[in-house]
């Protein structure tokens, strides 16, 4: 009876599922703190939750011995699913072409594919993607800033 209960056979499973649902977490976590720090809609526990879920969703199929065309179902659907919800995120705004949340929408769509390649075993993979997507979070915005300060001040001097 316990047996039917239990899908982790042994601790060397139970330590290998343990990891990468940790690791998938925290991964999700950086980027959803980035996100909170910047005051977005969608913070630390949604893109957490994004990326745990996607690991998920890669490591049962994993466990129950699903083919690579199973596998590959199961991506289009998490693929489709995870842009709804990052469809929830973007706003139309009062002004005209104001359209907010889509950097939120395409962090959460991110999120999901790092959360993704955790659970099929490509760790530093994910690190690279995470590391990346913070460093275009947090160091574009100033890249942007800086160009255009410079193109305002070169628009404003007279000819």
């Amino acid at each position: 009876m316990l047996s039917e209960f239990s899908d982790i056979p042994d601790a060397t499973q139970a330590t290998f599922i343990t990891l990468r649902l940790l690791i998938s977490a925290t991964l999700g976590g950086l980027l959803g703190y980035e996100r909170k720090m910047k005051g977005k809609a969608a913070g630390l526990r949604t893109h957490m939750l994004v990326a745990l879920g996607a690991t998920l969703f890669i490591l049962i199929p994993q466990q129950t011995g699903a083919s690579t065309t199973d596998l590959a179902r199961v991506l289009q659907g998490l693929i489709a699913g995870v842009g709804f919800l990052g469809a929830g995120t973007i706003i139309m705004g009062n002004q005209p072409k104001e359209i907010k949340g889509l950097t939120t929408a395409a962090g959460i769509w991110l999120t999901a594919a790092i959360g993704v390649a955790v659970g099929i075993g490509r760790e530093a993979t994910a690190v690279l993607s995470t590391l990346l997507a913070l460093a275009i979070l947090s160091l574009v915005p100033m890249v942007e800033r800086f160009f255009e300060s410079r193109g305002k001040k070169n628009g404003s001097e007279p000819e």
